[in-house]
């Protein structure tokens, strides 16, 4: 499975992204998902998890109700949704795949990765 993120880019804080994470060579109906980020000298974090049904979600605390995530199974694609964006979210945001009954957490439930996309938050 390849994955691709879209939909970073700069906006100004309050604003808001939605992130696009499609994939090819497999389906991802069965699989979790979640998307990352790192920022500068940071390590890796989730930020949010979606199970490969779409039932249960996780987030990290930083972004609890500012950030949805979520799939459209049928179109193979995963989607972040971010509003209320703040400087301390500038990262560059990865979307992962993990052959993981139910929610994948920590990193190393997943075997799938993208290529980053950057976002820039402004004050």
């Amino acid at each position: 499975v390849q994955l691709q993120a879209s939909g970073g880019g700069l906006v100004q804080a309050g604003g808001s992204l939605r992130l696009s994470c499609a994939a090819s060579g497999g389906t991802i109906s069965t699989y979790a998902m979640g998307w990352f980020r790192q920022a500068p000298g940071m390590e890796r974090e989730l930020v949010a998890a979606i199970s490969w049904g779409g039932a249960s979600t996780d987030y990290a605390f930083a972004v609890k109700g500012r950030f949805t995530i979520s799939r459209d199974n049928a179109k193979n694609t995963v989607y972040l949704q971010m509003n209320s964006l703040k400087p301390e979210d500038t990262a560059v945001y990865y979307c992962a795949a993990g052959e993981t009954y139910g929610l994948a957490v920590v990193s190393n439930e997943y075997d799938y990765w993208g290529q980053g996309t950057q976002v820039t938050v402004s004050s």
